[in-house]
C-alpha cells in the first residue's frame, strides 16, 4: 500500500477526529483500533508512516515500534504522547522512533512531519525496488551464469574464473556475454551495482 498514514489509537472518538483532519490535510490514512490489528496486516514491503498512540491496553506504541523493528519493517513511527508519558517518547525517540508529538496535538505539525516521513519512504521504496528487480533478474541465469555472475562481481578475471570453475577461458567469455545480455547491463560497473543490490536484499 503505496504511502499511507496507518493510525493507530484505541480510542474510537479520538482515532475518528484525527482521520478526519489528517485527510483534511490531503494524507490518506488506514485507522486501526489497536497495534496487534495494524500488525496483522502489516508486511515486510509494506510502505507508508505509523502514527500511533504511545497508551493503549496490551500493545503500547513503544511495543508496537520495537515489534515492527523485529519484523524488519522500517517505516516511520510518530508517537503522540500526553505530559505523563513524555519519558518513554524520549526513550523511543532514541531507539529509533520518527519522532513524538505532544497533546494535544498540533494537527498541522504532524501532517507536516508525517509528509517528511513519508518522503523518506520515497527513498526506501525505490531502493527496496532496484533489489526485487535485481533479484528478478538474477532468477533468469542458470547456475553456471550465476558462478560467472559472482565472480565477475568480486573482481575476478576470465582466466581466474575459468580456474576456479574448471572451464575454458572461452566459455567463460561466452557465459560473460549472456550474463550482461541477461541483466540488461552494458558495463561491469553496472554488474557490480546490480550484484550490490541484491547482497543488500538478501541480508
Amino acid at each position: 500500500m503505496p504511502n499511507q498514514v496507518y493510525l493507530i489509537d484505541d480510542d474510537e472518538a479520538v482515532r475518528d477526529s484525527l482521520v478526519w483532519a489528517l485527510e483534511g490535510e490531503g494524507l490518506k490514512v488506514a485507522p486501526y483500533s489497536s497495534a496487534g490489528a495494524f500488525l496483522e496486516a502489516a508486511k515486510r514491503e509494506t510502505f507508508g508512516c505509523v502514527v500511533s498512540d504511545i497508551r493503549m491496553e496490551r500493545l503500547s506504541g513503544v511495543d508496537l515500534q520495537r515489534r515492527l523493528r523485529e519484523l524488519g519493517i522500517d517505516m516511520p513511527v510518530i508517537l503522540i504522547t500526553g505530559h505523563a508519558s513524555l519519558v518513554v517518547a524520549i526513550a523511543a525517540l532514541r531507539e529509533g522512533a520518527f519522532d513524538f508529538v505532544e497533546k494535544p496535538v498540533d494537527v498541522k505539525y504532524l501532517a507536516q512531519r508525517i509528509h517528511e516521513g513519508l518522503s523518506r519512504e520515497d527513498l526506501r521504496r525505490t531502493a527496496w525496488q532496484r533489489r526485487a528487480e535485481a533479484a528478478e533478474r538474477i532468477a533468469s541465469l542458470s547456475p553456471r551464469e550465476r558462478d560467472v555472475f559472482h565472480a565477475v562481481a568480486k573482481g575476478r578475471l576470465n582466466k581466474q574464473i575459468a580456474g576456479d570453475l574448471g572451464i575454458s577461458a572461452k566459455t567463460v567469455e561466452i557465459h560473460r556475454a549472456r550474463v550482461m545480455e541477461k541483466l540488461y547491463v552494458r558495463s561491469v560497473a553496472e554488474l557490480i551495482r546490480l550484484h550490490l543490490a541484491h547482497e543488500s536484499r538478501a541480508e
